[in-house]
């Protein structure tokens, strides 16, 4: 095992090669390096750090059973308002911690930074007179080999660059010979310096922030220190940034340093102690006011001009563009295949997990990559596991769901048998008359498109004779019945079920096919979508969601000349959510069809994007072909775009493959905002101190019977008291929470007609300074007409 020091300025002093070698007599190993130092994710750190405490935690890499890694996004372009669904926080009182995760990547190092540029005048040197390198590479894990071959003699060495992170590094190796022999070692190797200086940050400031930022210096020689401290900052204002230091032999000191926030947008501060040490670290200062979003989508196939109008009154820094890039259909299915089993429990989401690991590998075959067998292995498991309870005693309805899953599994005898039980089952619920299912209340659109889902049932099963037989039978009883309710059929939905899903033939297919077209609506993005008529449901009961519609649109119109496919498949794609897909289950499947249909054409070897603003770059990229496999974003600051531009979004080479999403944002100043007779009233504390905790009251009125959420975007390094909150949900006032950086939410219990309700709840000032809070906000969820909103408010803590 190789130790830093010697020859370890490639980087700095800390950051250099280290050889791992590994000794075991086998034949391969796996290697992970993971930091022995939690980062300080909230401000909670600079309380301790003035305490002199330190925190420790281990954090496994991804595949030793902990969180793996972890990605932590910034929200709402710089705000504390989430755009995205990617966040990283806890969810208290309504069950247990769920934090979204990104899918755990497979590397073989984290590589370090380019060194950082610095202005004249703010590079150190050390002792002979050399400019002394700076410490910016900060990573937890820096390591994950999941496969090291060792030689004949069973060694192995990996030579990596070490972090600048000043911490105790764990290093486990676990090894297996190829007769199936394991062994595993676990051992640690200090990064330090004789003398260091530990800025500590938060993970954002708010826009019109003072604070006094504590910075650590520390000696860890037998003599006593004296050095000069240079705090810089770049993105704000920093007050007395240089003085001189004495740190006792062994000991440390912590200067606190006052930082002025202007407007939003990335902060770098680079802190310095004499010859010996200096680092850089940033954190984004996140704006204070309302969030107005834009958002357009479209196709990559070629180049495309919208136009956006950017508010007048936007925040000085708070303008930004972000473009999404939504891969094609190969993307898809392993975006599908990663976060499917973590998905909500439910029939359809369960039938469409075994669909998918079932045609998972047909599927990846055809699209150019090979499938995983022991993924899809567990993954079939745990999909069978749950069809198989839900298939006990199946309605028809549900029959219709798991049947083309269990299906999907031939070499499955126990699958095989019950998808074979499900579609007979199903066939024998198809009346006189040709219609499937129906019941008490059922309306005529929904009895239609429940026949169309039984007859493509049906039709899954004809892998004997008698299956095809059936199948031909059910699907002559059912076109009968399309084409005696033709005229009925009124919508653009049903229209598309039915030709999608069901057995129109014809000049019923053709009628169907002309109302689909009709019911089409086309933005002023070029991008098209078929809208759902209110009363219009599925087979289930439930009224399908446009993503589902459209995607019954795209299988429906496939083939016909005069269908805008590019322009559907474009919409469907920038409605694609990684981890959540297009919804539930049903409209999952049905998506993923559709964009299996729309996308099978390889991708390039690379594709150069960029966003222009009336003519001038903003922001660009290029993304080689591994890359475009997954759900891409740029991003940067728009300053100037209030009023009305033209934006154009260009791939070079075009790829109609591809979808994106441009969205541009700004936030506005606050407003008080009534709606649907909603009272709301926040107290924060009057005086509030570092390090000890204090009361937020929150009083609210409502209509009885509704359900509230309430929301409160707080100071930065203001840590939300979990135990008060506990005891909210233990006292009935409030059924669950959840807190992210900088935001807490509240669910709160109904309440009788009139009453008000008041809750409290505690919170910890880890940060000195006069901080701002973000708005406060009471809604109903799923009812924009009915919302409560204060402005932001500032907060001092001594």
């Amino acid at each position: 095992m190789g130790r830093p020091g010697g020859a370890m300025k490639q980087r700095s002093w800390m950051s250099g090669a280290v050889g791992l070698g590994v000794g075991f007599v086998l034949g391969g190993v796996m290697i992970a390096v993971v930091t022995g130092e939690s980062v300080r994710r909230l401000m909670g750190s600079s309380a301790a750090a003035l305490a002199g405490d330190e925190f420790v935690a281990t954090k496994s890499a991804p595949g030793f059973g902990d969180e793996g890694l972890q990605r932590k996004t910034m929200k709402s372009f710089g705000s504390a308002n989430s755009y995205d669904d990617e966040s990283v926080g806890s969810r208290g009182g309504g069950g247990p911690a769920q934090a979204p995760m990104a899918a755990a990547p497979v590397m073989e190092m984290a590589a370090p930074p380019p060194e950082p540029e610095m202005e004249e005048g703010g590079v150190s040197k050390d002792r002979d007179g050399a400019a002394a390198p700076t410490r910016a590479w900060f990573p937890e894990t820096f390591l994950f080999e999941p496969l090291v071959v060792t030689d004949a003699n069973g060694s192995a060495t990996v030579p990596v660059p070490v972090p600048d992170r000043l911490t105790q590094w764990r290093v486990l190796a676990l090894a297996h010979s190829r007769s199936g022999a394991q062994a595993g070692a676990v051992t640690s190797f200090a990064g330090t310096l004789p003398t260091y200086v530990d800025p500590v940050l938060p993970p954002f400031l708010r826009a019109g922030d003072t604070v006094r930022l504590p910075v650590q210096v520390v000696n860890t020689t037998d003599k006593a220190v004296e050095a000069s401290l240079k705090v810089d900052v770049k993105g704000a204002q920093v007050e007395a940034g240089a003085r001189t230091v004495r740190v006792p032999a062994r000991g440390s000191v912590v200067e606190l340093v006052t930082v002025k926030a202007g407007g939003a947008g990335p902060v770098t501060l680079r802190a310095s102690l004499g010859d010996t040490d200096a680092v850089v670290r940033d954190f984004d200062v996140w704006a204070t006011g309302q969030p107005v979003v834009q958002t357009r989508g479209g196709s990559l196939a070629a180049p495309r001009t919208l136009s956006l109008v950017g508010p007048a009154d936007a925040q000085v820094g708070s303008e930004r563009v972000r473009l999404q890039v939504y891969p094609g259909a190969l993307g898809m299915v392993r975006a599908e295949l990663a976060a499917v089993e973590r998905r909500p429990v439910d029939v359809a989401g369960d039938a469409y997990a075994l669909l998918l690991a079932g045609q998972a590998p047909e599927l990846l075959k055809s699209l150019g990559e090979t499938a995983d067998p022991a993924a899809l292995k567990a993954l079939s498991l745990v999909a069978t596991q749950r069809v198989l309870r839900a298939a006990r005693a199946p309605s028809i309805e549900v029959a219709t769901r798991l049947a083309e899953g269990a299906l999907a599994h031939p070499d499955n005898p126990v699958l095989a048998r019950l998808g074979e039980r499900l579609v007979a089952q199903v066939a024998q619920a198809q009346r006189p008359d040709g219609t499937c299912q129906g019941g008490e209340g059922w309306t005529l659109q929904r009895l239609l498109v429940a026949t169309a889902n039984c007859a493509r049932t049906v039709r899954a099963a004809q892998g004997t004779p008698e299956g095809k037989q059936r199948a031909a039978a059910f699907t002559v009883r059912a076109s009968g019945v399309f084409e005696r309710y033709l005229p009925q059929v009124k919508d653009g939905y049903t229209a598309a079920v039915l030709l999608a899903e069901g057995s129109a033939e014809g000049g019923v297919a053709d009628a169907l096919r002309t109302r689909v077209r009709e019911a089409l609506k086309t933005g002023a993005d070029g991008t098209a979508w078929l809208p759902v008529e209110p009363d219009t449901v599925r087979a289930d009961g439930e009224m399908p969601s446009e993503a589902e519609a459209t995607a019954m649109a795209v299988l429906a119109l496939q083939g016909d000349a005069k269908a805008p496919l590019a322009d559907l498949g474009a919409w469907l794609l920038a409605h694609y959510t990684p981890g959540l897909g297009w919804g539930d289950g049903q409209a999952n499947r049905v998506g993923l069809r559709a964009a299996l249909a729309l996308f099978k054409d390889p991708l390039p070897a690379q594709v150069r994007v960029s966003v222009a603003r009336d003519g001038q770059v903003v922001t660009e990229g290029t993304y080689d072909t591994k890359a475009l496999r997954e759900v891409l974003a740029l991003e940067a600051a728009a300053p100037g775009s209030a009023g009305s531009h033209t934006w154009t979004v260009r791939a070079e080479p075009a790829v109609p493959g591809l979808g994106f999403s441009l969205a541009l944002s700004a936030a506005v100043p606050w407003k008080s905002e009534v709606k649907g007779g909603l009272q709301l009233a926040v107290t924060g504390p009057k005086e509030a101190r570092v390090g000890q905790l204090t009361n937020v009251r929150v009083q609210v009125g409502a209509p009885s019977s509704l359900p509230l959420r309430f929301q409160q975007e707080l100071p930065a390094g203001v840590q939300v008291d979990p135990a008060s909150l506990a005891a909210l949900v233990a006292s009935g006032q409030v059924t669950s929470w959840d807190v992210q950086d900088g935001a807490l939410s509240l669910d709160l219990s109904p309440r009788e007609q009139g009453a008000l309700v008041q809750v409290e709840f505690r919170v910890l000032p880890t940060l000195a300074g006069t901080l701002q809070a973000g708005a406060a906000r009471l809604g109903v969820p799923g009812r924009p007409d009915i919302t409560a909103s204060l402005p932001p408010t500032t907060w001092a803590v001594r």
